[in-house]
Formats: structure tokens, sequence, C-alpha cells
């Protein structure tokens, strides 16, 4: 008997990087596996997955799907009367782009271009799956539900917010291999760690950074008086200049501490999470799913200008479980994330149970597990 193989897959996704790069991970996890597969990613026509996807050398198609913005404003009114008018013309290209891949399954991993893909392949009879990086399900993922036959999350906690819990596979979320190709001394020696204070890792994303960066200003100059700590510090190309400037007007030149480090991009960002002792941070949900899967304490700010606050909701889940404390922005301050690192860095035994509780939440094997549930899908396994 000839063993079934897969041969096509489709993954949607877009709008976020979060979104795009577990696409891209799976498909050359599956790639491995049998290099006769093929992989075609759609996405919305005018997100960065446009950019993402070419460049990881995959075919790309596109539907137009849009938000809705919740404004009356002329210029908001109109951008809804595009999305109503995708909103009918998304159906026919999803159907146009299954009928010509005829993919043996379909596969969403978040944004706006799943829903239209994801129900036009369940109506034709193709095996469909969802994945939900988040710890409760935004809207597409809940307009997605009743089509996904398999439904995978990052934590055991999230299937309560499903109304089919049947369908939920707890799978985590994947995080890049080379996280784990060097062991803490090893990422501590490539970051020429020579000692052995602790190392903090701190960055924010895009969203609200300007406002956060303003607050290592206070935080790194506090450090700068006894450089208790190795610290690494991501500002964002737009950020550096300025949180540079506000240090010299602080008086601190960091060419004369060189514990700290302030860096436009954290280019090395394996061997820095690797090897941190604490990570300060948002709570974006490939974040969470590294800080799992390294067992690293951490210090979280969510951002408070994202839908559905879920920034806050996962965070929340790593807190209870221990494995972080979490700071709301209206009450964070440079000087409260300074003292609530130097506690938590100067007790060697919470900071350890902190770990453990972290690393207890972590699936490493996350990619393996999705390509699992995708294959059983699919009739292959």
């Amino acid at each position: 008997m000839t063993k079934k193989t897969l041969q096509r897959v489709l993954f949607t996704c877009g709008g976020t990087a979060g979104h795009v790069n577990p696409a891209i991970a799976l498909a050359q996890l599956l790639h491995r596996r049998d290099a006769d597969t093929q992989f075609l990613f759609v996405g919305a026509d005018r997100g960065l997955e446009k950019d993402l996807i070419p460049k990881a050398g995959y075919d790309f198609k596109t539907v137009h799907i849009s938000s809705f913005h919740r404004s009356l404003k002329p210029r908001e009114i109109r951008h809804n009367l595009i999305s109503v008018y995708n909103l009918t013309r998304a159906p026919r290209e999803a159907r146009a782009i299954l009928r010509e891949f005829q993919p043996d399954i379909v596969v969403g991993t978040g944004g706006y271009a799943s829903y239209p893909m994801i129900k036009a392949a369940a109506k034709a009879g193709i095996p469909t799956a969802i994945h939900e990086s988040n710890m409760v399900p935004g809207l597409t993922t809940k307009m997605l539900e009743p089509y996904a036959q398999r439904i995978m999350v990052g934590f055991e906690t999230c299937r309560q917010y499903y109304q089919h819990p049947e369908r939920v596979v707890v799978t985590g979320t994947p995080v890049r291999g080379d996280f784990f190709d060097l062991t803490k001394q090893q990422a501590r020696e490539k970051l020429g760690l020579r000692d052995d204070r602790p190392l903090i890792v701190s960055f924010w994303g895009s969203l609200g950074a300007s406002g956060m960066n303003a607050q290592m200003t206070d935080f790194l100059a506090l450090e700068a008086e006894k450089e208790p700590f190795h610290h690494i510090h991501s500002a964002g190309s737009y950020g550096y200049p300025k949180l540079m400037t506000a240090l010299r007007e602080r008086g601190v030149e960091l060419a004369d501490h060189p514990a700290l480090q302030v860096r436009e991009y954290i280019y090395d960002m394996a061997a820095a999470m690797q090897a941190a002792d604490l990570v300060i941070c948002r709570a974006g949900a490939s974040t969470i799913s590294e800080l799992t899967a390294l067992g690293v304490p951490a210090l979280i700010v969510p951002s408070p200008y994202v839908t559905n606050n879920h920034q806050e909701k996962n965070a929340r889940v790593l807190e209870a479980a221990g494995g972080a404390e979490v700071l709301r922005e209206e009450e964070s301050s440079g000087q409260e994330l300074f003292r609530r690192s130097y506690t938590i860095l100067r007790d060697e035994a919470r900071r350890a149970n902190m770990a453990k509780s972290m690393g207890a939440l972590g699936i490493p094997d996350a990619a393996d597990r999705i390509c699992r549930t995708i294959l059983e899908l699919a009739g292959v396994e």
C-alpha cells in the first residue's frame, strides 16, 4: 500500500510578524520532513506579510480583506465602506485560490486574511486548522471557530474560552530553533559577560515604545550609579538617539559604564534571551512563547494599546503561575522598574522559583506538535 504524502499546504496569515513567523517556521519544518511538499501563503494585500513571506522563499497570494474602525470620522467611515466591499469580494478570491492550488489542508495562524480562506476551505470540504497564539481568542479566531476542525492554542487554560473545547489542541507557539543552540553559560560567553553579575534584557517593541524608553532613561541612570547588573536594552531605531541624548543630559556616558548597553535592536536575541536572568518586556504572544520555552523570569508591562487588552491577559497567565511580575503601564516608572528588578535579582531563591515556574509553562516542541496535528488532519499520520 502506498503511503499518503502531504503534497500541498496552504498557510493563511498576516497583520503582524507574530502571525507570519510561526507559519514560516511550520513550513520549514514540514519541508524538512518531505522536500516535495508544496506551500502557498495567503495574506492581505497591504499587510507586512507581502514582504516577509516572499523573502522567506515562499509563493504568496492575496485576498482583499481589511479591518473595521470604531470611529465616525469621514476618513474612518470611508475605510469601513471599503472593508464592507472587501467582505463581498474576499470569499470569491479565496475560492479561486483553492481551486487553483488544491491544498490538502488549510492552516490559519492569525490575521484577517485567515477568515475568508478558512471559511471557504471548510465549505469545500478541505481540512482546516487555526492557531491562536494569544491567551484569549481574537475576533478572527472567534469567527472561525465553527469552521476549524482543530484550534491549536498555547496553554491548557485557553480551552475555557472556546465553545468547542473538544476541538482544542494544546500545542504551544513555535519558537525559533536557534533559541536552544546555546547553554546559558555559552550564551553569556558569547555576549562577553566575564563576571557573575546577573543580566537584564529589556525591549518594548513598537507599540508604546516611546513612553517606555523614557522610563528606561531613569532606570539606566539608577543602574549607572553602581552597575549592580549587566543590562542590554533595545530602544529601536527611532528611540535609540532620543534615549542616548536623554542619558547624556543626565550625565550618563555609556562608554564609562561597560555593563550597560543600549542598542537599536538586539540582533543576537537568541543568545541574549538564553543568557538573561530577567527579561523586562511587553506581553506579545511570541515573547511569551520564548520566555516560557527558555524558563526566564520576567517583569512585564503589557501594552495597553492592543485590541481586547490581550497582552495583559497573556501576562496574567505567567504571573498566576509564578514566573512573572506584571506592572500596568500607568503604574510603571523607571524607579519602580529598577526597584522590582533589584528585588528579584538579589533574591536567588525567588529568581530560581520564577524560572522553574516559567519553564513549567513552556512547550519547546510546539512546532512538532503543530506539525503532527496538521499531518493527522490531512490523513498522513
